[in-house]
């Protein structure tokens, strides 16, 4: 660390890696040094940052540069535990975009690897630096909406881009690609640069639907309720419009069992993402239902609505004969004693509304931890929480069975 000034590598300069290394420069860190298969995004790299910095196709010659403090891992899903474990083991910092795994069991060897370390580890899930989710979880610890029941959640887009439709370079061929690099622990085949610069698309390289924005939700929810995770899920879905070669889903349901715990009580989540959802914007958003109200977020807004519960649940007796009506009625208001109407309550619903940049305060959060020694967010076991469940519900919908998983031990079971 020079003055003091935390030093990064980028490993992946795609878009949201070169995002990571923007919003970590803007807080005033300083890039030394980039990895990335392609030459071209290399290139760009020494044009944003200058000559100077160091940049290889081979990410471990960056872990061997001894003034590197700390890395952001942005490649494609399959390589980021190995790239992780690499970095941890060579005293670096690890900020890993979400999900953190592309398997489930390749969790736990990053978490052995992070806690041998002593290093700060976060992923890349902004929504638990928001203040929207961060104001959620205050008002749910509070009793704002009584018990929770359920919870839905979804993120729907409307746009090429949004559906993972990316720009590939017009010079894209195997002199500027280490195509092999690339491919890493993946099935051997010949060179698609569509399957590199479009990877989300793949089962090979990407997580699909659930990977990419599932985990975002999940995340969310997690930081909201203080939850572990579920212990049971299913989904269903489909490529339902993009066309395109994909072999995973464009259009995802899935329904997850939270259960019991200290923490909450038990509650279903229902979770939807639809890239063709003929919105004029991407939508984003919770509702969580409670037994005394509701509370539904989007990126920059709380609404909470109460509901207070009746008094006393009513009677449905006009079948029955007329005498036993009348001893019904005497019965019921000796347990509930009629009381004199109250003015109807105002119940107006509290807005709150935070504009803060959760990819830029997420950041903070990373930057805090290694320069000033603040609590780790979103640390390995945070991560793994989140996108085992998350993985499981591709599982889900390839083998169309229900998943189980162990939100204690952090592993897939059989029921």
């Amino acid at each position: 660390m020079q003055n003091n000034k935390l030093q990064i590598a980028l490993i992946g300069c795609g878009g949201m890696g070169q995002g990571d290394a923007a919003n970590e420069t803007r807080l005033g860190a300083k890039l030394v040094a980039a990895a990335d298969i392609y030459d071209g995004r290399l290139q760009r790299m020494r044009e944003t940052y200058g000559n100077q910095i160091f940049t290889s196709r081979d990410y471990r010659e960056v872990l061997a540069r001894p003034e590197v403090d700390a890395v952001l891992v942005a490649t494609p899903d399959h390589w980021h535990a190995r790239i992780c474990i690499d970095a941890l083991n060579a005293g670096k910092h690890v900020y890993c975009q979400k999900p953190m795994v592309q398997k489930p069991e390749d969790g736990h060897p990053v978490i052995e690897a992070w806690r041998k370390s002593g290093k700060v580890f976060q992923v890349g899930s902004q929504y638990v630096s928001s203040p929207i989710y961060i104001k959620a979880k205050e008002l749910i610890a509070a009793g704002a909406i009584g018990e929770l029941n359920m919870v839905e959640a979804w993120l729907d887009r409307n746009t090429a881009l949004g559906a993972w439709q990316y720009s590939i370079p017009p010079d894209a061929s195997l002199q500027n690609i280490d195509w092999d690099r690339f491919l890493g622990s993946a099935p051997k085949r010949p060179f698609e640069p569509i399957r590199l610069f479009r990877w989300r698309n793949y089962r090979d390289y990407g997580t699909g639907l659930a990977g990419d924005l599932y985990v975002h939700l999940l995340s969310g929810l997690h930081l909201a309720t203080n939850s572990r995770g579920p212990n049971r899920m299913y989904a269903t879905g489909g490529v339902r419009f993009w066309n395109d070669g994909r072999d995973v889903p464009d259009v995802m349901l899935a329904t997850l069992d939270y259960p019991h715990s200290p923490e909450h009580a038990a509650f279903t989540l229902a979770l939807r993402v639809n890239f063709a959802s003929s919105e004029p914007n991407e939508r984003f958003g919770f509702r969580f239902v409670g037994s005394e109200g509701t509370m539904t977020t989007s990126y920059n807004t709380l609404v909470l609505s109460k509901t207070p519960r009746e008094r006393e649940p009513g009677m449905s007796i006009n079948t029955f004969p007329a005498k036993m009506q009348n001893q019904y009625v005497t019965e019921y208001r000796k347990k509930y004693p009629a009381r004199p109407p109250v003015a109807e309550l105002d119940n107006e619903d509290q807005k709150f509304q935070m504009r803060a940049d959760a990819h830029l305060e997420h950041h903070r959060n990373f930057q805090a931890s290694i320069l000033n020694g603040a609590k780790q967010i979103e640390d390995p076991i945070f991560g793994l929480r989140a996108a085992g469940p998350a993985l499981l519900c591709n599982e889900s919908i390839y083998t169309q069975q229900i998943q189980h998983w162990d939100p204690e031990t952090m592993r897939v079971t059989k029921s």
